[in-house]
């Protein structure tokens, strides 16, 4: 039982699964606690009780349609991505790698980071109107002045030593761009995105309260608030914390499946690679099938949207709204994605075959 308590300890997979069990079973234990009994001691206007927070979800489904708000907020929060993400890059890279950008431009870089993005608001209403448009691109903003000093802090950090490899060996600066720069900087960065996904959530929350009449889980946390219903309030910020907690797992995922070098450590004692465990094994698989369903569901929906087969329903538009963009977009490159992966193996498999 020492390694409970030492130092820096390291945990194995089912360790910290079963640590992190434990401390919810704690949490809502203290949680029943303090909300026990007709006198407890935080009161329901405070602090609800867990059964009265969990039986709030089925009200906030059938009253308020739930999961079409839900809906509209993850599409929202993955349109002010793609476009955070694109627009930083760009602007990162050729502040980060020309001279006359840095010069230019790093000291601005550096300084947007204390704009009150609050105050933004205003502003952005009167660029945009009350539109998704508008929120998309708050919410970008909002990524944006905290990203792009990260990819410029980036490029700074590649390692000398493969630039000097690549231009031993000829490299042009577009070259270098691509086979050092870009697998660098995107290796480190999807760290980087994956602790930005907290605050993209704060500011959706702010965002959609305007014109709350569009949807959304901001929409039904203004209501909520409003109306002192304290119990949907608590419901639907556990909501976004398990929405943010799988976020977290597929960026997770996908930086093992972009950039598998990062895990391929070696043991400690041996020079070979460490294998995957069992557990790992079986949540990569449930990944990998779990892409697969999430496909054939959406290749479903896009026949019902376009065809309208079923009563003329568009069941994509009625929950993205104005953000089924970034869902298609989504989806389109997933399946480039595993189409090339295909390709691929099958052309390796080719390869292999006739040299043998």
């Amino acid at each position: 039982m020492s390694w409970m308590f030492k130092l820096r300890g390291d945990l194995s997979k089912s360790q910290s699964i079963v640590l992190s069990i434990l401390g919810v079973l704690i949490f809502l234990l203290i949680w029943f606690v303090l909300t026990l009994g007709e006198n407890p001691i935080l009161p329901a206007a405070i602090l609800p009780s867990p059964g009265r927070v969990f039986l709030a979800f089925p009200k906030l489904i059938d009253s308020s349609d739930l999961l079409k708000n839900t809906c509209f907020s993850i599409g929202l929060n993955m349109a002010g991505y793609v476009k955070a993400i694109v627009i930083s890059i760009i602007i990162g890279f050729a502040v980060g790698l020309y001279p006359l950008f840095r010069g230019l431009f790093r000291n601005h870089i550096d300084a947007v980071r204390f704009i009150p993005l609050a105050a933004m608001t205003g502003l952005f209403i009167k660029w945009y109107g009350v539109n998704t448009s508008m929120k998309v691109a708050f919410l970008s903003f909002g990524i944006i002045i905290y990203l792009l000093p990260v990819i410029v802090q980036r490029i700074d950090g590649v390692k000398d030593v493969y630039l000097k490899t690549v231009y031993t060996l000829g490299a042009s600066d577009l070259w270098t761009i691509r086979t050092v720069y870009l697998p660098s900087v995107l290796s480190r960065l999807f760290d980087d995105i994956r602790i930005l996904t907290a605050i993209s959530w704060t500011y959706i929350i702010v965002v959609e309260t305007i014109n709350a009449n569009s949807g959304g889980i901001g929409t039904l946390i203004y209501n909520a608030r409003r109306f002192a219903r304290m119990d949907e309030l608590f419901a639907l910020i556990i909501l976004i914390v398990l929405i943010g907690v799988v976020q977290d797992q597929i960026f997770k995922y996908l930086d093992k499946e972009f950039f598998p070098h990062k895990y391929q450590i070696k043991n400690k004692h041996s020079a070979k690679l460490e294998e995957a465990s069992l557990l790992e094994t079986v949540f990569d698989f449930g990944m990998q099938a779990l892409v697969w369903i999430l496909l054939a569901f959406y290749l479903l929906l896009v026949v019902v949207e376009y065809t309208g087969i079923i009563a003329g329903s568009q069941p994509l538009s009625y929950f993205f709204g104005g953000t089924l963009w970034v869902i298609h977009l989504t989806f389109i490159s997933i399946v480039a994605y595993k189409s090339s992966k295909i390709y691929n193996t099958i052309t390796n498999k080719a390869v292999a075959n006739a040299g043998v």
